[in-house]
Order: structure tokens, then sequence, then C-alpha cells
């Protein structure tokens, strides 16, 4: 029989969450920390305010989750595993 550390899988999923998420925050990074012209910092900003709250909601899920296919499935619901 396998036995599955939930806490280990937990902490797993919400490290493969913190980089899903600074994948998907780079091009708006850019944007923000070059101030390149012609492309809107603040438009951008609003882009990493719809991820940052997704994103919490993907952890609360993992937090709560009881089995390793919950975090999966979280993390699937708004990032390319």
């Amino acid at each position: 029989m396998i036995s599955i550390n939930i806490d280990k899988a937990k902490t797993i999923g919400n490290d493969i969450r913190r980089a899903k998420r600074n994948e998907a925050f780079k091009p708006f990074d850019d944007i923000i920390a070059k101030q390149i012209p012609g492309k809107d910092a603040q438009a951008a900003e609003a882009e990493r305010v719809k991820i940052r709250e997704a994103d919490a909601l993907v952890q609360k899920v993992i937090n709560a989750a009881s089995t390793t296919d919950e975090i999966k499935q979280a993390i699937a619901a708004i990032y390319t595993i």
C-alpha cells in the first residue's frame, strides 16, 4: 500500500502554484518594472491583480485539500501543469 503525506503534497502543490503564478506575472512585471513606452502600466497591474485573486483561491483549495487529486485539480483550474 502506498501512503501519501498530504501535508508534503500541499507544500509541493503550493510550490508549483507559486512558480506558475510567477510565470503568469512575468510579462506584466516587465511592463511595470521597465516602464516600457507604449505599454499601459495600470492595465498591467490590473492583470496582476486578477492573477493574484485567482491564485489566492487556488491556495485556499490546496490548503483545504484532502487528496492529491484535489491539489492537482486546483492548480489545473487556472494554470497549465
